[in-house]
């Protein structure tokens, strides 16, 4: 059988429709496989190195925590490696998106960490220029951070920029910020 550019509808040699092969999804490759377990086993990696404070930020599932919990303790680099071997195995079971946009969030160059550090830099301004209705708003969002600690923080802020200080206080809040809020 004879197959002809111009007519849509042919059939190839081995008598399938061009059409029809292409609607399979193709299997992932070994090759294809193996680089995303060694993507996950860094992902992995990436949370056994972080600090205790934002590791506790990551949502992680309670298998998965005392799997980088252990690899935190290990000395040995073998049972280090195997751990970490490990975990890549236990993410390819769980929504590793969410990890890896937390962990984005910690990157200095990333994009969400950007968008972080600009929306604190506003709650800032707003708490400094507005003071209780800022405060309001803020705990609205954020209902666990201390209202009289902000208050605090806010007329210290105030006060040095009346004498012309350096804004230590201001620098202050947006610490606070940035430690208590997701």
């Amino acid at each position: 059988m004879m197959i002809d550019d111009d007519f849509p509808n042919t059939v190839n040699p081995n008598g399938e429709n061009p059409d029809d092969i292409s609607a399979e999804p193709q299997p992932k490759s070994k090759s294809e496989l193996k680089r995303e377990m060694t993507a996950l086993q860094k992902m992995g990696e990436e949370l056994v190195n972080l600090p205790a404070a934002k590791l506790e930020k990551i949502p992680m599932d309670e298998l998965l925590e005392d799997a980088v919990m252990l690899a935190r303790r290990l000395k040995n680099r073998e049972g280090k490696r195997r751990q970490l071997q490990y975990i890549g195995k236990i993410m390819r079971n769980i929504d590793s998106e969410a990890i890896q946009q937390k962990l984005d969030s910690f990157h200095h160059q990333s994009q969400t960490f950007r968008q972080t550090q600009h929306k604190l830099e506003q709650w800032r301004d707003r708490l400094l220029s507005e003071g209780d209705t800022a405060i309001s708003d803020l705990l609205n969002t954020y209902p666990e951070l201390d209202r009289q600690h902000l208050r605090q923080l806010i007329r210290q802020a105030n006060k040095e920029a009346s004498q012309s200080k350096p804004p230590a206080a201001s620098r202050k809040i947006f610490k606070y910020l940035r430690e208590n809020t997701d």
